[in-house]
């Protein structure tokens, strides 16, 4: 099986989220929370972000969860 990696500074995933069966590690988690939303840093963990999980939401995976009211 394929080790994960973390979707913003592709290290091996060893902790941290997982948002679409995509990993973000623990570091670069606490790095998102704690940066400013003005700074070129938090663009680039967006687009990251957006680069890697926007596909499977767009496609409309069916995922089973909870039946939250958005």
């Amino acid at each position: 099986m394929k080790k994960q990696k973390c979707i913003i500074c592709r290290k091996p995933l060893n902790d941290g989220i997982m948002i679409y069966r995509k990993g973000i590690c623990k570091n670069c988690e606490e790095r998102i929370i704690n940066t400013d939303q003005e700074t070129d840093f938090y663009n680039h963990y967006i687009c990251c972000i957006k680069k890697n999980v926007s596909h499977w939401i767009l496609r409309g995976e069916d995922y089973k969860c909870q039946n939250y009211l958005w």
